[in-house]
């Protein structure tokens, strides 16, 4: 099979779906990772983290209900950036026992309060320093994630994988990387030398296609729009990564022809016979002989 050697879903994708449900659905699909989403724990019960690997499943990621330092479009609560941080930490604490060796947890920065983005952003790198220093300790990184200048005003102080990199690069510690997802950051200008820039700071790649958004959770299966992910995911190759793909693509129940109100098994065979085809299109030595 043409994929790499962990390869799954982001819970977020199949939305619809409890947590049983997805770890029964990705398996039955032929997937051996998974992204997993804290509100989907029935019970916010931790242990079952542990049932994961009955599935032949690894855990690839970890989404913390409260996963931003500042307020954002999924946790309002708290509004402290030092309480957020707190709920963070106990997420990690409880999590990390359960899971393999360096896992990610995906961290954002939210909303920039008052609209002060540069404060949003100084806050925001003493935050991540924070945490990167107590995942260590735990055996777990943090995978920050710069979102698409669309989350601006919703999720976000920094956009693009340039402003990413920067804050990385000022956090400077080992436990502290980066997850590309190719919808916040295929505009990115000169995105293939960030890429190139990034090298083993690159802790997660997370994969949708876009098409001009209808809402902030408005994403679509790979190949269905105009992102040159095989064009990303060559240069992502190139630098030597060897972490997990997640397919994450949120879909607002509102808009027509959400993926989440379709079959939920459909979404996971295209989205896989697609990355099918992007891996081996997306080979490096393939790329310097055509």
């Amino acid at each position: 099979m043409n994929r790499p050697d962990l390869f799954g879903f982001s819970e977020f994708t199949t939305w619809p779906w409890s947590m049983r449900e997805d770890l029964a659905g990705y398996a039955t699909a032929g997937v051996n990772a998974i992204e997993v989403c804290e509100f989907k724990l029935p019970h916010n019960d931790f242990d079952m983290l542990g049932e994961i690997a009955k599935h032949g499943l690894q855990v690839a990621s970890v989404q913390m209900h409260v996963h931003s330092v500042f307020t954002d479009s999924m946790a309002s609560k708290p509004s402290d950036p030092s309480d957020r941080l707190e709920h963070m930490k106990r997420a990690i604490d409880a999590s990390a026992p359960h899971l393999p060796g360096a896992t990610p947890f995906v961290v954002i920065t939210g909303i920039p309060p008052e609209g002060n983005i540069k404060k949003a952003v100084e806050q925001s790198v003493e935050a991540v320093k924070h945490l990167a220093e107590f995942a260590a300790t735990r055996n777990v990184r943090i995978a920050f994630e710069p979102l698409s200048p669309v989350n601006l005003h919703t999720d976000t102080a920094v956009w693009g994988l340039d402003q990413g990199l920067e804050l990385i690069d000022r956090v400077n510690h080992p436990a502290a990387g980066l997850c590309i997802d190719t919808w916040n950051v295929w505009q990115t200008p000169d995105l293939d030398d960030v890429i190139r820039q990034c090298k083993d700071r690159i802790f997660l790649v997370q994969l949708s296609d876009w098409q001009t958004p209808r809402s902030t959770a408005d994403r679509f299966t790979l190949g269905e729009g105009v992102i040159p992910l095989a064009r990303i995911m060559r240069c992502i190759r190139s630098t030597g990564f060897n972490g997990a793909w997640i397919v994450e693509i949120l879909s607002s129940y509102h808009l027509p022809g959400s993926l989440w109100k379709r079959d939920q098994g459909d979404v996971l065979r295209e989205n896989i016979s697609a990355f099918e085809r992007l891996w081996q299109t997306s080979e490096p030595e393939l790329a310097r002989l055509t």
